[in-house]
């Protein structure tokens, strides 16, 4: 295919082409958003991503917040990535069907010796996340702010006996002190306190000290801090807090406002401070960077779909860099999958990485339908007199060396609250679980009218039995034995035997005490029950990255600092740093006997670890902060406006602030985002320009690449009204040849159907992407989609016009450094319409509900319309001059009279400044029903008289009676038209002082020439030399162009009209003369009349040759019908193109019926005017004259016009009468007829052949 093989358009890096310039051009009308009752948004789009930061923080919970805030407080650039999504108050589910999309389940079923089966349901980004596991299972949360979203926010510290046990480092057990003021730090921003004594009593709490109390254990019950609001008023981090309504929905999120979860402080003071959050970014694993620049941050980006492409998702990873911090603090587990990934991928451990993980000895377990209400369902429309509470409020703490002497037999159990969402469901399920323990004495009646009471009025029903039940968590200790590893790429988890141990034993008999004592029934969790009471589950998992207790990799995987170890030594992984839960190295618990309710901060007991997870994380910043010698700022934030800007933004580059700005201003438009993946072949080298050839020769080396994006276009309306069709892509390009890693797209602009410029009738989807590689390297991705009308009525030829992508790679300097061919899979576009979704933040649900209908509509109407081809609405006559180019005007014209009177125009161009003149002069000749513009065109780049001006010839350029031209209508013959040749010629060597010029002459224009030197008008000794272009002396038509002069029709037509064939021409040319008189236009209009406008409805199925050729210019059609096709599309430009009305005129019927019988009949000769119609060739003496001039013969090789067996029949002619010196033919591959001078690369395929002969014959003339 020509367009394929044919160079690639020019590449522009300025250009714009995606993305406009003006952020207004991204949404149909942009405007602030003014709306600050909606949810604040502290995270950015992906697409604002830079390719480093300073620091780089993964996970967005307590560690990972310190570690945001912290540095960016010390003026580095920080970004934090998290996996869920931004969520705030009010934006929580609350009823089932709310949280079941919220849900998904990782990990693996199987026990012991049993075949491991992964296991992965719903949507990877879910808040709720289920970890399953052999024997314990975890649940924790995705989203900004980590678990602290759905955590019970209990604040307690460690106790002071298990932070002196040797599984700790040095630097912390040997320091009584070593986390007080790290705790303290914790306790401001975090701000903890108990439920107030002025709130509305708490049926759970009491039934919780009630049960205390008939354990014996009344003096180890009190209530807990929690980092819960009881007023309205702004937090320390400076945002506003609501005052708690005691929903009880901790669980699944608290929508009142009240909660201060790591969303209210940490995250918005490192907001405030510049540091950039991004969310739904999965961290896949660190590498060192290549360079020595800190850690390589590779991810997975989990936006609308990208996660449909199984086979591309988790291998084609985008990345960041950490120039010299990189901070994990994705949660126990996460952290810990992340590094037994790094480790497959070459980075270098401690074995003990995936190692002593614990469940915190955490247990679930539910005293059901007891003779107490309990209120202990969770409700988003609290009742303010009677409230569920916090899910957490009391606690009867057990850890004392009173109850257990040994600290690892301590245990604390706490109450809890089921959130509305599982109210309905939980009492079928707990109905339903095995071993049930029942109280005695067993009151059946009771329970059977509590139980009905609920199956019949709901989980709220008074007195019912799930309003009857009691809901524990216990914390203990457990062996700090689980484990973590990858099997298949899949993290699978195994805690053995957790669930059957003696302690576990003894924990449930103190359970069944305490459900007794309230004439309850003692239910296990449902995973306890389910799994043949050997599995449990955790809300607090801790370790898998644990501190060192000797300062080495043998006992531990971090650093008393959280930073890795490199093996089994001392060495350390600088600027890794783990801060979170994955680097304690023992269940938490504390001693404590009957706090004071004033001291419950400073010496609180508990095991839930999130304060000392915080207070680890203080403590390792500051170190860091201080061996580094970085300054923190500590201004205080004031009142924080979410909805603003922050106090500090790090300098972005000028695509960003445009990207940014248009995010916003599109808010409230509707949006679409997409993701596809093309893959294919691209073959690295500068020295094929082909694509089909390049992509063979990639695909022989197995150079394979794959572009992997996603699409955002930020208002639909926009993208389908305007012409710029702004859109952004965001995702890698991976490519083994140019990078051993993805390369990432720094800036991406994709362009839907735009105008092809550099061809005269095709639209693209452009692809300009800014390419970054790990190793640093920058490239530049130019590709593009060419929809056209090759694909005319066929199916198979659209499918790849619209999946077929080619490309061109370029480096920073813009050398080529490869080309290819990608494509899109069946199976990738069936994956690519279900990654289709809406964007806009603010739209109506109906225009987001609408905006992907109408992007499919908008892509399928502009796919029709070039499959339908034929069928589009005509490109009529512009009389605008878009698409030109400022071009030198020649400096004289003059009017020149021939031997017969007739006047003809002829214009001078000057050699361009500054060049070396050439003492011979160049005289060109154009064809019929054009003018000197085919050689002056103003619409591509070079143009003939611009290359040999500035080569240093002076040209001339005349105008023949046929061309356009106030003769053009007087119905001349070409044979006349040679004293215009004459008199051209004969002003030449006049002008030039007698100096021959060398005339290069164009298809009737070289007709015409040959004529005046046949018959002796001109003198070929006139001449230095001649380029004839497409014809000379035989003219042989093409396939179409031949069958319309000589069909059995025109010949009976010929002899009915008393053989005048100027009457067969009228009547073969379906009656044109007769009806619409005998000047054929190329150029009409709608008002052009009845007969001309049928002609253009007609002319739509005109044959052209191959689909390639269709277009919808009637001035094309019109001179296609008179001529045959003039040119190969390709060729031309679009500008060109469309200003065809400005180079071709029409044709008079005289002429052309003179044209056509010279064409018939044999021998095809240049042939007098009619009724002689004499063979200028065959006369004798006639071709003599053309003896010593030297002729270049120049055909199109694709000329549907004149065949190229005109110029070879013509060159054998003269080389069998005259010898074979002094006579070449060039046949340019390609080319068809008009677009050998009219063509956009003319200047690099026809005008150096031609300027070789030029100055070949100006050489003879100087040395005979």
């Amino acid at each position: 295919m020509a367009s394929v093989a044919a160079p690639s358009p020019r590449i522009d890096r300025d250009k714009t082409s995606g993305i406009p310039l003006e952020p207004s051009d991204y949404a149909y009308a942009a405007r602030e958003r003014d709306d600050t009752s909606a949810a604040p948004r502290i995270s950015r789009p992906v697409t604002l991503m830079r390719p480093e930061y300073d620091v780089v923080v993964v996970g967005s919970g307590y560690g990972g917040g310190v570690a945001a805030s912290r540095f960016a407080r010390a003026g580095k650039s920080v970004a934090v990535l998290e996996l869920g999504l931004e969520k705030w108050p009010g934006e929580y589910p609350s009823g089932l069907l709310e949280a079941a999309p919220e849900v998904h389940v990782s990990g693996n079923l199987g026990q012991d010796e049993e075949p491991v089966e992964n296991v992965s349901i719903g949507r990877r980004t879910g808040l709720y996340h289920l970890i399953l596991g052999e024997g314990q299972n975890a649940f924790v949360a995705n989203g900004l702010g980590g678990t602290s979203l759905l955590n019970a926010n209990v604040f307690l510290h460690a106790d002071e006996r298990t932070l002196s046990m040797s599984e700790w480092p040095p630097e912390i057990r040997s320091h009584k002190d070593s986390l007080a003021d790290y705790y303290h730090r914790a306790e401001q921003m975090l701000q903890p306190s108990p439920y107030p004594e002025s709130y509305p009593s708490l049926k759970k709490l009491e039934v919780l000290e009630k049960q205390a109390k008939s354990l014996g254990f009344g003096d180890n019950f009190y209530r807990v801090p929690q980092t819960t609001f009881w007023e309205e008023k702004r937090n320390n981090a400076g945002v506003e807090m609501k005052a708690s309504t005691c929903s009880g929905q901790d669980c699944t999120g608290v929508n009142d406002g009240s909660k201060n979860s790591v969303l209210m402080n940490y995250l918005p003071d490192a907001w405030n401070w510049g540091a950039e959050i991004f969310c739904e970014c999965e961290v896949r694993h660190i590498q060192a960077d290549p360079n020595g620049r800190g850690y390589l941050v590779f991810f997975a980006w989990h936006a609308d779909g990208r996660d449909s492409f199984e086979g591309a998702f988790h291998d084609q990873l985008m990345w960041v860099r950490a120039k010299e911090f990189c901070f994990l603090g994705a949660g126990a587990l996460g952290t810990t999958e992340i590094l037994l990934r790094s480790q497959a991928h070459g980075m270098e451990v401690s074995p003990l990485v995936g190692q002593k993980l614990s469940g915190n000895g955490d247990m679930l377990c539910f005293g059901y339908n007891t003779d107490e209400i309990v209120n202990a369902i969770g409700k988003e429309e609290s009742d303010q007199t009677s409230p569920c509470g916090p899910t957490i409020t009391g606690v009867i703490d057990n850890r004392n060396p009173k109850t257990s002497p040994e600290v690892l037999d301590g245990y604390v159990i706490e109450e809890g609250a089921i959130p509305q969402s599982l109210g309905r469901l939980l009492q079928p399920i707990l109905e339903l679980m095995p071993g049930k323990w029942y109280p005695t004495p067993y009151n059946s009646w009771r329970h059977f009218v509590s139980r009905m009471r609920s199956r019949l009025s709901g989980p709220y029903a008074i007195g019912g039995s799930i309003n009857r039940t009691q809901t524990y968590l216990v914390v203990s200790h457990d062996s700090n034995e689980g484990i973590m590893t990858l099997s298949g790429n899949k993290a699978y988890l195994q805690f053995l035997g957790v669930g059957n141990t003696k302690h576990v034993g003894y924990l449930e008999e103190v359970l069944k005490k305490a459900t007794n004592a309230i004439g309850g029934t003692l239910i296990n969790s449902p995973f306890y029950a389910a799994f043949n009471q050997r599995e449990q589950i955790t809300v607090h998992p801790i370790g898998g990255a644990k501190m060192s207790s000797d300062g080495t990799g043998r006992s531990g995987a971090t650093d008393h600092l959280g930073q890795v170890f490199k093996g089994e030594g001392d060495e350390c992984h600088r600027g890794l740093i783990c801060v979170d839960a994955s680097v304690i190295p023992i269940a938490l618990g504390k001693e404590n006997s009957q706090p004071p309710a004033s001291t419950l901060l400073t010496h609180g007991p508990g095991v839930n670890p999130f304060a000392t997870i915080t207070a680890l994380a203080e403590r390792s910043c500051s170190l860091l902060l201080k061996e580094y010698n970085l300054i923190e700022d500590e201004t205080s934030n004031g009142d924080l406006d979410l909805h603003g800007f922050p106090r500090k933004i790090h300098e972005m580059s000028s695509s960003h602030i445009q990207e940014a700005k248009a995010i916003k201003d599109a808010a409230s438009q509707a949006g679409i985002r997409f993701t596809e993946i093309m893959d294919g072949h691209i073959y690295v080298g500068s020295d094929i320009d082909c694509f089909v050839v390049a992509n063979k020769r990639a695909k022989g080396s197995s150079s394979s690449a794959s572009l992997y994006v996603t699409v955002d276009a930020y208002s639909v309306q926009n993208l389908i009204e305007r012409d710029d069709h702004a859109s952004v892509a965001t995702g890698t390009f991976a490519c083994a040849a140019l990078s051993k890693d993805p390369l990432m797209i720094q800036h991406g602009e994709i362009q839907f159907f735009t105008q092809d410029e550099t061809v005269s009738d095709a639209e693209n989807l452009a692809y300009k992407l800014d390419l970054l590689s790990t190793e640093g390297k920058t490239y530049f991705f130019y590709g593009y989609k060419k929809i056209d009308s090759s694909m005319t009525l066929s199916a198979r030829k659209t499918w790849k016009a619209t999946t077929t992508l080619y490309i061109v790679i370029t480096n920073e300097d813009d050398s080529i450094a490869g080309r290819g061919i990608i494509t899109i899979s069946w199976r990738n576009f069936i994956s690519e319409l279900g990654s289709f979704g809406a964007t806009g933040e603010t739209a109506t649900f109906t225009d987001k509900l609408f905006a992907p209908l109408n992007f499919v509509n908008f892509f399928a109407q502009n796919t029709a319309a070039y499959f339908f081809s034929p069928f589009r609405g005509l490109q009529r006559p512009i009389n605008d001059t878009s698409g030109f180019l400022n071009k030198a005007a020649p400096i004289r014209s003059v009017m020149l009279t021939a031997r017969d009177g007739v006047q003809i125009s002829m214009k001078v161009w000057e050699p361009q400044k500054g060049k070396p003149t050439h003492a011979m002069a160049l005289l060109f000749i154009p064809g019929a029903s054009v003018n000197e513009t085919i050689f002056s065109l103003p619409t591509i780049p070079i143009n003939t008289i611009d290359y040999f001006t500035d080569l240093g010839y002076r040209c001339y350029v005349v105008v023949p009676r046929f061309g356009i031209s106030e003769a053009e209508q007087l119905g001349y013959t070409a044979y006349d038209a040679r004293w215009d040749i004459k008199a051209a010629v004969d002003f030449v060597l006049q002008a030039e002082d007698g100096r021959e010029p060398y005339v290069v002459c164009h298809c009737l224009g070289s007709i015409t020439t040959g004529m005046a030197l046949l018959t002796g008008a001109v003198d070929a000794r006139s001449i230095c030399g001649m380029t004839s272009s497409q014809v000379l002396t035989n003219l042989r038509f093409g396939k179409v162009n031949a069958l319309k002069s000589s069909t059995q029709l025109l010949t009976q037509i010929y002899e009915a009209s008393h053989s005048s064939w100027n009457c067969v021409v009228r009547v073969a040319n379906v009656g044109i003369q007769k009806l619409a008189g005998s000047w054929f236009p190329c150029n009409t209009t709608s008002s052009s009349g009845l007969v001309q406008n049928l002609l253009d409805q007609i002319l739509r199925l005109y044959p052209v040759g191959n689909p390639d050729e269709v277009c919808n210019s009637s001035v094309c059609h019109r001179g296609s019908l008179v001529f045959g096709r003039l040119w190969q599309h390709a060729n031309l430009n679009r500008a060109t193109h469309a200003h065809l009305n400005k180079f071709l005129g029409g044709i008079h019927m005289n002429f052309l019926s003179h044209l056509m019988r010279m064409g018939a009949e044999e021998p095809h000769h240049p042939r007098s005017s009619e009724p002689e119609f004499a063979d200028l060739v065959e006369d004798p003496g006639n071709l003599e004259r053309l003896k010593g001039l030297k002729i270049q013969f120049i055909s199109g090789g694709e000329n549907v016009v004149f065949s190229p067996l005109s110029t070879s029949e013509s060159y054998d002619l003269l080389r069998d009468a005259f010898g074979e010196d002094g006579y070449e033919r060039v046949v340019v591959d390609g080319y068809g007829h008009l677009d050998t001078w009219m063509g956009k690369a003319s200047f690099r395929d026809v005008y150096p052949r031609v300027q070789w002969h030029i100055e070949e014959c100006e050489r003879l003339s100087r040395d005979p």
